[in-house]
Order: structure tokens, then C-alpha cells, then sequence
């Protein structure tokens, strides 16, 4: 990919698209992670003479603009995490008057445009739009890893039109997830939970032949459990998925690490009564919701000696205090390989988790892209990443 060293930007105006899908309640930011992960880029623009002009989307408006998707609270947060103001651009960004108002930004000035998504064309990648939003800057900068698998007008229909480079984000994203489909370094272990096997069926078929063990933990352990004919209660089970979590079992078997042992409990509340019973015992009107203690120590046992590791997905609901245990021991285990092995955690829930376990500075690399992260691993090409070449 160019990257940022192509680009001349002294006294020109550079349209950067962010990843600023950030979590807002009450019209305060309350994880401000994806907006820190982009000062880097933003500054070197700055610092490069530029003014920048920031482009993001929020949510999923169906109508067009929606106040609760307003990006208005996302930009006085970003003018608390970059130390300078970010002026809010109110207007649909492919309006008359966005682009009289990012005409009148000076180098040195930071904008940030109001929800992309607000835009009907931005989703359809629609030409007309593309060329609207190519005049608001002189060259365009994709710095939005957990939006590269979209072909959208912001992310890869612009970068057509205008000189472009990959951000520092989108480079460092994309060169460290190569690090774990390509001459990785051995013992490989991998940890995939989550709800659901259908999520991540093209990660784990990518990456099985690659890894030395993969551990699975989160709800998508009983379709698995299920397959092995074992008994799982209420547990969350994906049954048109069991033959296929058999089949990997016969042909991975030796790879594949599954939970001895469950904590299951008589309701999905955070109250609920809880007992730690077998894996494959779940009693009738109960549901496991966490990996249990035995499980834990075999997973982390599992890691000591590994060289590179992967973590994508919760071992349980972390929401839930009582059911946080199994999460909490895995963010332990691989925090502890600092030093020792190559870390990644990928994937919304996990970054969530492993900021929430206090483990995240003895992380290699958090991935701010969830869906990218996996299509990435998944040995995708990514639009974005492909508009970058």
C-alpha cells in the first residue's frame, strides 16, 4: 500500500476516513479507543502543513439524518483527544454547503463531517457521491481499518478520484494481522469464542491448517460440544451447524481444544443462580454461560510456550460479573506472554474484554477492526486495502 510519505500535503486540504463508530450514551463517548487510534495519522498531517478534514460513519441510519447518529459529540471528543479543536461540519457531507465550509478551513485547521451514512449513496458506493466528496480535499487517506471490507463511497469510491495513501491505523493494522497468516513463528495458538460458529466458520477454516491449537470458549463451545454428543441444557447451540463442527472435529481433532467443564446457569440474568458442572452436562433448564476453572487453567496452560497468539471472542457473557471469570483468566494468560510471544487481539468483544481486564498494555496488537479484522484473517481482500495499492 502508498502510504503517507507518497502524499505532498503542505497547504492542501486531505480528506481522511476514520472509524469514529464509537460507543455514545447521553451524548457522552464512553470508549474513545478508535478515536485515539487515528491521532497518530491526523497529526502527521498536520505537522505536514495540512488541513485535515475528518469522514466518518455512526451506526446504521436507515433514513436518512437521524440525531441519535449526529457524529456532533464524536467531535468534542476528538477535540479532547487530539488537544486542538475539531470543528463539527453539521451538513450532509456531499452538500454545497460542507464543501463551502471545508473551503474555508486554513492548514493547521481539523474538521470532522457530519454521519457518511446519512448520505443514501454512501452504502451503494454511488458515483455521483464519490465525486462530491472528492472535492472536499486534495487527497484522501483511508485510516479506517474496521471499515475496509466495505466497498463504500468513503472508503474505496473516493480514493479513485484523488491522489491516496494508507493511514498509519490502516498500515499497522493490516501489518501486524499478516503476521498471523504468514511466516508466523511457532507454537501458533489460537482462542476463538464468541456466540456463534457461523461468524467466524471462514477464520477457523483459514486458520486451523496454520495453528498448532485452537481453543474454543464462548457460546459457539456447545455446537461443538453438541457434536461430540454431549449434553448442553439450554445452552446456546447453532444446530444447523453440528455436522459441520463435526466434521472439523475429525479432521482437527488434534487441534481442536475444547471446555472440560462449564458454569451454567438457570437463566440468562446477571442475578442468576450459577453451579460449575461438565461441559457436556449441562442439566435440563440450564445454560452454560462461562468456561469453568478447570478449563481455565488447561487454556492457559495451553499458551505457556507459544511464540504467536490470536484471540478473537469472549469465553463467556463478560457483561455478567459472575460470568466474566472465563474472559478474565484468557486476558490473564495472554497478557502474561508479554515479551515471550507475538499477541493479537482482534474483534469487538475482545477488545472490550481485555480493556475491561486491565490487561490491554501487555497486548502486541489490539485490532480496532472487527468484521475487517476477521475477512482480513479470513484471506480476503479488503476493498479499502486494495484502493490503497
Amino acid at each position: 500500500m502508498q502510504n503517507l510519505n507518497s502524499l505532498d500535503v503542505k497547504g492542501k486540504r486531505v480528506l481522511v476516513r476514520v472509524d469514529y463508530n464509537v460507543p455514545v450514551k447521553d451524548g457522552q463517548v464512553q470508549d474513545a479507543t478508535r478515536i485515539t487510534a487515528s491521532l497518530p495519522t491526523i497529526q502527521a498531517l498536520l505537522d505536514g502543513g495540512a488541513a485535515v478534514v475528518l469522514m466518518s460513519h455512526f451506526g446504521r441510519p436507515k433514513n436518512g439524518p437521524e440525531d441519535k447518529y449526529s457524529l456532533k459529540p464524536v467531535a468534542e471528543a476528538a477535540s479532547g483527544a487530539l488537544g486542538r479543536d475539531v470543528k463539527f461540519i453539521p451538513g450532509l457531507p456531499g452538500s454545497d454547503e460542507t464543501l463551502a465550509a471545508v473551503q474555508a478551513l486554513q492548514p493547521g485547521d481539523v474538521a470532522l463531517l457530519e454521519n457518511v451514512r446519512f448520505e443514501a449513496g454512501e452504502e451503494k458506493n454511488d458515483a455521483g457521491l464519490n465525486e462530491k466528496l472528492a472535492k472536499l480535499g486534495d487527497a484522501f487517506v483511508l485510516d479506517a481499518f474496521g471499515s475496509a471490507h466495505r466497498a463504500h463511497s468513503s472508503v474505496s469510491g473516493v480514493a479513485s478520484l484523488l491522489p491516496h495513501a494508507a493511514g498509519t491505523l490502516l498500515q499497522t493494522e493490516v501489518d501486524a494481522l499478516s503476521r498471523l497468516t504468514t511466516n508466523t513463528e511457532h507454537p501458533y495458538v489460537v482462542i476463538i469464542g464468541g456466540a456463534k460458529v457461523s461468524d467466524k466458520i471462514k477464520v477457523i477454516e483459514n486458520l486451523l491448517p496454520k495453528v498448532d491449537r485452537m481453543l474454543i470458549g464462548g457460546g459457539m463451545m456447545f455446537t461443538f460440544i453438541k457434536a461430540r454428543g454431549g449434553k448442553i441444557g439450554n445452552s446456546l447451540v447453532e444446530d444447523d451447524q453440528v455436522e459441520y463442527a463435526r466434521g472439523l472435529l475429525d479432521q482437527y481433532g488434534d487441534k481442536l481444544m475444547l471446555p472440560t467443564d462449564a458454569v451454567a446457569a438457570d437463566r440468562f440474568d446477571a442475578a442468576a443462580q450459577s453451579q460449575v458442572v461438565p461441559a457436556d452436562q449441562i442439566p435440563d433448564g440450564w445454560m452454560g454461560l462461562d468456561i469453568g476453572p478447570d478449563t481455565r487453567q488447561a487454556y492457559a496452560e495451553a499458551l505457556k510456550g507459544a511464540k504467536t497468539v490470536f484471540w478473537n471472542g469472549p469465553m463467556g457473557v463478560f457483561e455478567f460479573e459472575q460470568f466474566a471469570a472465563g474472559t478474565n483468566a484468557v486476558a490473564a494468560a495472554v497478557g502474561s506472554l508479554k515479551n515471550q510471544a507475538y499477541t493479537v487481539v482482534g474483534g469487538g468483544d475482545s477488545v472490550s474484554a481485555i480493556n475491561k481486564s486491565g490487561k490491554a498494555d501487555q497486548i502486541d496488537h489490539i485490532s480496532t477492526g472487527g468484521g475487517a479484522s476477521l475477512e482480513l484473517l479470513e484471506g480476503k481482500d479488503l476493498p479499502g486495502v486494495v484502493a490503497m495499492k
